[in-house]
Order: C-alpha cells, then structure tokens, then sequence
C-alpha cells in the first residue's frame, strides 16, 4: 500500500482549559478546544469571517505539559495528525467525533490570556 499522509497544523485560542484525565493503565492523556478564525472579502466586497473548533488530544509527557501550561484564551500552534473515533452510547446510537492527536504543541504571545486577565475563570471567549 502506498504511503499516505496525515498532518496537520494550527494556530488558534483555546475554548476551555485543558482536561486531564488517566487511562486505566496511568498513561495521561488531555483534551481541550482550539477555535481558528479565517477571514475573506465576498465577491460583494463584504468581509467575513468563520471560525472552525478543533478538538485535540495530547498523550503522554505532553499531556502533562499541556495541562501545566494552557488555559482558556491562550494563542497555540498544535501540529499532529487526524484521527475519528467511533463509539456506541448507553442507548445504542453511534457516536463519531474527529480528533486532532497532537505531537506538538508551542505556546505563541504570553502566558497569560490574550484577551484579558486569567483572574476571572467565568469570562467570556470572544468568539
């Protein structure tokens, strides 16, 4: 079979602070949303813009990193690849979500929020 590919990278603010959580046998793994914004003129000569949610996964030392070193707000590239996970809930519906599995991750601006303070845990992501 040939050889294919499957990267992808992004740079965006974060939705929620990072989720951490352990696999049964110890191994961390987060979760957390990264909104990206593009923007572009119609042929109307009107600007728009629409932001994608990404969700992504982080393993490992770099789970833990995450979870240090993230909060709601902050500006992140994440690089990795795409991977869709199937599942079956109590009532027997499928479930199918799309993940970004990251290997990457590089904190861009400060550490602190871009939008404001972090003091205030409640404050609303302006997108």
């Amino acid at each position: 079979m040939p050889r294919g590919l499957n990267k992808v990278m992004i740079i965006g603010h974060l939705g929620r602070d990072p989720e951490l959580r352990y696999t049964p046998s110890g191994r961390p793994v987060v979760s957390f949303s990264v909104a990206t914004a593009r923007t572009w003129t119609s042929s109307e000569g009107n600007r728009r813009e629409e932001t994608e949610w990404f969700n992504v996964v982080a393993w490992g030392n770099l789970a833990e990193i995450c979870k240090t070193h993230l909060s709601k707000g902050q500006q992140v590239y994440v690089e990795g690849r795409l991977q869709t996970r199937g599942w079956e809930d109590d009532d027997g519906t499928r479930h199918y979500r799309t993940e970004l599995v990251a290997d990457e991750m590089i904190l861009l601006g400060n550490r602190h929020n871009d939008f404001g303070s972090t003091d205030n845990p409640d404050e609303e992501f302006p997108f």
